[in-house]
């Protein structure tokens, strides 16, 4: 772990002790005051706060819920996040810190023309990126949401290079300009794309990639908390950055679990104004980890896999149906599957029941390859396959049915 950020976070964090009175309860509720941590190991000592609580710890003391931690007169800007969250923001330098980082991976910089396509209504993503491309030496269009012709139309008539939005709205812009006669990848100046706020398909990548000669860097983060990882190779493995603490906690004892298993990301940011501490996004992720206990957080990295309350534990483990999705994919052969979960004799039990594509299936061969491929992706083995035949599982089936009963 690095003792590096931790020399940074220490500081934060007893700022927003002597500051923030929501901050300082969050350590009294542990029995802790930030001269007991000694490493970003100490901070697992600290409870989650979820982002439900946090909404409601901002109507009940409104409007920061106790967690600013500099006179409301300092402020410049206040944002209205889904949550419905205020992010109050000052001098502080945090939000902009993720924003520089993820510049600094993509290469933009000086000479860049950049089409900024987040939004500038309400969340600090459009406002927050344009103010970063014009401190890198970057020309900012804020286009922001909306008005797919004229957007082509600048993006063409200016020559950017840059763009800065989500994935499915840079393929309309393409697909547009395409519909309007151009050739996209000849007459364009655009080769970079930072793309965030919902998920990137691996065949859109490969699209943007190959077909349109673009640089892709794939950014995941929050309104609250900037861009904490990233991707640019492909895959399923976003890397850490080093702007923010990101844990991959239990929800429920708060403790990092270990490389492989799958928790909830939790974040303390290193923002002065709007101290948020050990802040859990409601994304479960796998903790990717080629040093267990000795690599600094730039070098580890999360597989998204969906939302905590979406995810059945199973013997201790996490298990999100995308991971269920994602494991089946691999092996194919399958039309149809559920997995669901009983507890007979006070031990989970995992049951898949699968429609195969062909109906002469060779069914042990089909369950040994969905054994290995759920035990990889799922960290959990299947105790017994059921085979049905095709529409017994439908649409509205769901993924994993949970059957335990808990008297």
């Amino acid at each position: 772990m690095s003792d590096e950020l931790f020399t940074r976070i220490l500081p934060v964090l007893q700022h927003a002790y002597e500051n923030a009175p929501a901050v300082q309860a969050i350590f009294e509720k542990a029995g802790l005051r930030p001269q007991d941590l000694h490493s970003l190991s100490d901070i697992e000592k600290l409870p989650i706060t979820s982002k439900d609580r946090l909404v409601q710890m901002q109507a009940e003391k409104p409007p920061f819920g106790g967690f600013l931690a500099v006179p409301a007169e300092k402020l410049q800007h206040v944002f209205f996040s889904p949550g419905p969250i205020y992010e109050p923001h000052a001098e502080e330098s945090a939000l902009l810190d993720t924003i520089y980082e993820i510049f600094r991976v993509a290469e933009i910089g000086p000479g860049d023309i950049a089409l900024n396509a987040f939004s500038y209504h309400l969340i600090p993503s459009g406002i927050g990126l344009d103010e970063c491309l014009r401190k890198v030496g970057a020309m900012v269009i804020p286009v922001g949401v909306g008005n797919t012709d004229l957007q082509v139309k600048m993006m063409f008539d200016l020559r950017a290079t840059v763009y800065l939005g989500t994935p499915s709205w840079l393929m309309a812009l393409i697909k547009r300009a395409e519909e309007l006669g151009f050739n996209f990848r000849e007459q364009f100046s655009l080769r970079k794309a930072v793309v965030s706020a919902e998920p990137l398909p691996p065949g859109l990548r490969q699209t943007l990639v190959e077909q349109y000669g673009l640089k892709v860097t794939n950014a995941y983060g929050t309104a609250e908390l900037g861009f904490l990882a990233y991707n640019q190779e492909g895959g399923l493995a976003m890397r850490l950055l080093e702007s923010s603490l990101v844990q991959v906690a239990n929800p429920e004892t708060g403790q990092s679990v270990p490389a492989g298993e799958s928790g909830e990301v939790v974040v303390t940011s290193l923002n002065t104004t709007f101290p948020l501490v050990r802040l859990g996004t409601g994304d479960l992720a796998v903790n990717v980890d080629p040093k267990p206990g000795e690599s600094r957080q730039g070098e580890r990295a999360i597989i998204l896999v969906g939302r905590v309350g979406e995810a059945v534990k199973v013997r201790g483990m996490f298990i999100h149906p995308n991971q269920l999705r994602f494991a089946i994919a691999q092996v194919g052969g399958v039309s149809a599957y559920q997995a669901v979960v009983n507890r007979p004799e006070h031990r989970d039990v995992l049951t898949l029941r699968v429609e195969p594509a062909e109906p002469a299936a060779d069914t042990q061969t089909l369950s040994e390859a969905l054994s290995t491929a759920i035990r990889s992706a799922c960290r959990v083995s299947v105790d017994h396959f059921v085979y049905l035949e095709a529409g017994q599982i439908n649409a509205e089936t769901p993924v994993i049915q949970d059957e335990r009963t808990w008297e």
